[in-house]
């Protein structure tokens, strides 16, 4: 009987060794359930990890949206981030009790499925998927009501009312939406530099451009701009960011019209489900917003001039701080 018992202490230890890896947070080893929290995002993929109330590590890896990456960027960003952050908290994968990632058209089933499944091949214990959307509303939120406008490299508003009714407007892709984003303020960047020349102007935004592209004429930048695949319009919003932070008039025009198509899509998120609610919150997200002043600035004076009672959040949301919490309680919320 005491070898029996004996063998039950050494096997509970071994357990809650595997738990929690050889971790120093702890002291004394203890079972503790482990959770991660992916946002995979088409920049970069962030993936935290942390236990029931704590956050115990923070790892990146490359960009891992599918749509606009494909599945062989996104399955490798996805597994470097959780590997990575498994290694900075000190455990091991297998250790962990459930998975959360947030990734723009995750929602979708046919997106949502290949996600699971990469990440399948790695952890084949539960793994929980939602809209990057989401996991920002639960970031910014919990599970109260309130609207997120995103603005990274796309851009979308999301919101939920009090009576647990959701609304959307934007992120249907680069193509026909993402008003706003890193995506369109490059766009819309080159769009302004051929406009100028078609009324017999010059624009300061060619300079600007053409270093970031490395072409030297127009044409150099009609052709990159027209290329197939095309190019990578959101990589020149850090360098029309730095002309407009240098004073740059057509920059700085660029990133106004940028904040306000985003207040307007958080104005139409608010007509359709918060129309009764004046004080509406309304928080922030992405590297557009989170780098630039200016954009939220006008997006702030914009909204408030429609909505004057909105409570618009000066903090930026990190959605995979949502991911975390989705993955401890068990669920997605849409």
């Amino acid at each position: 009987m005491q070898k029996d018992f004996a063998l039950s202490r050494k096997l509970q230890a071994l357990r809650e060794k595997t738990v929690l890896g050889n971790s120093p947070r702890y002291g004394r080893s203890r079972f503790v359930a482990i959770f991660l929290g992916v946002d995979g995002g088409g920049t970069k993929t962030t993936c935290v990890v942390g236990n029931e109330d704590s956050l115990l590590a923070t790892a990146t890896a490359g960009g891992s949206n599918v749509v606009r990456l494909g599945e062989e960027q996104a399955r490798k960003s996805l597994h470097e981030a959780i590997h990575r952050a498994c290694e900075a908290a000190r455990i091991e994968l297998s250790a962990v009790q459930r998975i959360s990632v947030g990734m723009a058209g995750a929602g979708r089933p046919q997106i949502g499925d290949v996600v699971r499944r990469m990440v399948a091949e790695i952890f084949p214990g539960n793994v929980l998927i939602a809209g990057d959307m989401v996991i920002a509303l639960e970031a910014a939120f919990g599970e109260g009501p309130g609207i997120v406008a995103i603005s990274g490299t796309g851009s979308i508003a999301y919101g939920r009312n009090s009576m647990g009714g959701t609304a959307r407007a934007g992120g249907w892709g680069f193509a026909i939406s993402d008003e706003g984003s890193a995506h369109w303020i490059g766009r819309s960047a080159v769009v302004a530099v051929m406009k100028a020349h078609d009324e017999g102007s010059g624009s300061s935004l060619f300079k600007v451009i053409s270093q970031a592209w490395d072409v030297t004429t127009l044409g150099d930048l009609v052709r990159a701009a027209n290329a197939t695949p095309a190019p990578n319009f959101a990589e020149l919003f850090a360098p029309i960011l730095a002309a407009a932070e240098a004073g740059d008039l057509s920059a700085r025009t660029v990133l106004t019209q940028a904040g306000a198509e985003l207040a307007g899509l958080a104005k139409t998120v608010i007509s359709r489900i918060f129309e009764e609610t004046p004080d509406v919150r309304v928080a922030m997200s992405g590297g557009v917003f989170r780098n630039s002043a200016l954009v939220r600035q006008v997006f702030y004076n914009s909204l408030r001039s429609e909505y004057p009672s909105a409570a618009v959040a000066s903090t930026m949301v990190e959605p995979v701080k949502g991911a975390l919490e989705i993955a401890r309680r068990g669920h997605v919320r849409g």
